[in-house]
Formats: C-alpha cells, structure tokens, sequence
C-alpha cells in the first residue's frame, strides 16, 4: 500500500516521503495515529509542492549556516565578569552565557550547539567549538577578563 508520511517514521522514512508499506501496517498504525496518508493524484501533488517547498527550504538553511560558519571563524567573544582578588571568578562561563553574548553580537545560536567540556572558571582565552546544522562547524575564541 502507497502512503504519504506526514511524519518522520522510524525505519520507515522523512515527512513527506512516497513509502509502499505492509496494507496492515498503514492501516493499523500509520493512518490512525495520523502519521501518513493513502497515496492519491491529489495527495500525490500536494507532496510533490511540499517537497519543493521544504528543499528549497533547506537549501537556504544550508547557505546561511554556511555563511555564518564563515562569518564566526576565528571571532573573538569578550565576556566581563567580577573577578576576586586572586583572580577567581565570581561566577563560571557556561554554553548559556556564551550562547547570550552570541545573540548580542548578531548571530542565533542555541546553547546546545556549543561544545564546552566544563564551565570556564578563570580569565584568559579559550577556543571554543561551535556545531552548527547541517554539519558546519566553527571555532570562536572566547575572552573572558575581569570587570
């Protein structure tokens, strides 16, 4: 039987995908949890639009993470914090912090994208790796001095 997934499927396919299933399988799950629908000439082409939609989508999601990738390379993130009289932190950087000072500077990233093995709990400067989408990586400097 010819379905239409309306959802991502586990071992079964992507939203939007043309996927022939056990009849069983479609009728008894598929269909009733609304994860997909019968193959017609009308759902055909609504998928067909959709899919053209969402590529070219995602080209453009991939483009500008690109660009943005590019854009952080080597960027300099400056943090100003209390420091203590023997140069302790009075408070530690985390990817929450960090992921703040991003959004200030112009660039939407979510704290989970930073890569940060420990919170940073001194001055100086620390590399730091940021994952972005569709496998774009790059790498900021992260400057932390005392207020």
């Amino acid at each position: 039987m010819k379905v239409i997934l309306l959802k991502n499927v586990d071992k079964v396919g992507k939203a939007n995908e043309i996927k022939d299933v056990p009849s069983g399988y479609a009728r008894n799950f598929l269909l009733p949890k609304k994860l997909a629908v019968l193959a017609s000439k009308d759902t055909l082409a609504n998928a067909n639009q959709k899919m053209k939609v969402d590529n070219e989508r995602l080209e453009k999601d991939i483009v500008e993470k690109e660009a943005m990738a590019e854009k952080m390379k080597g960027m300099e993130v400056r943090l100003v914090v209390k420091v203590g009289g023997e140069g302790q932190l009075f408070e530690s950087i985390t990817r929450q912090k960090i992921a703040e000072r991003l959004s200030e500077m112009g660039f939407l990233i979510e704290k989970n994208h930073i890569e940060l093995e420990e919170n940073i709990k001194q001055k100086g400067e620390f590399n730091v790796k940021i994952k972005l989408d569709h496998g774009f990586e790059t790498e900021v400097k992260v400057v932390i001095s005392a207020e």
